[in-house]
């Protein structure tokens, strides 16, 4: 089986620029105090956030899983563009060898943005990847993004 290509988007009120900061460049700190229910904590394993760093994300024990590894590919901080892949981690269920992103946030009316993510899943040999697996996933994603535009709405200084 090959790779598996998603391409997801949705529509928020927040600029690129702030969405950009929150959720990419500075997500190791607002992701914990936001998501603490089920996010513990968030390191950055190998550099400072630029590509070719390597970041833990730790999960509380009310989560499926105990932590990912993602590895930050390409970032354009001009183009609100972020490449990363995970590496390692429980959410490859040992179905998956790696799920590359890659997100973008595009200005979109008067003050917010299109949020766009590609995901590419790459099952290992012999697996074959359930539509419900991705799914999942898929929501977790949005949900993320979800809470740091509402926080990003109740905050509007934030991040500017």
């Amino acid at each position: 089986m090959g790779v598996i290509k998603i391409t997801q988007s949705f529509r928020t009120q927040v600029t690129p620029s702030r969405m950009f900061k929150a959720l990419i460049l500075d997500s190791h700190n607002l992701g914990p105090k936001l998501m603490f229910s089920s996010i513990k904590s968030i390191e950055f394993i190998e550099g400072e956030g630029d590509a070719g760093s390597i970041k833990q994300i730790n999960f509380t024990e009310a989560s499926a899983f105990k932590y990912v590894k993602h590895r930050i590919d390409e970032l354009d901080k001009e183009k609100f563009m972020c490449k990363y892949t995970l590496i390692e981690g429980d959410a490859l269920m040992d179905k998956l060898e790696f799920i590359t992103y890659e997100v973008r946030f595009e200005a979109y009316g008067y003050g917010g943005c299109i949020c766009k993510m590609t995901s590419e899943y790459k099952p290992k040999e012999g697996i074959e990847i359930k539509e419900e697996d991705i799914e999942l996933g898929k929501d977790r994603a949005i949900g993320m993004y979800e809470v740091i535009e509402a926080y990003l709405m109740a905050h509007p200084h934030a991040y500017t």
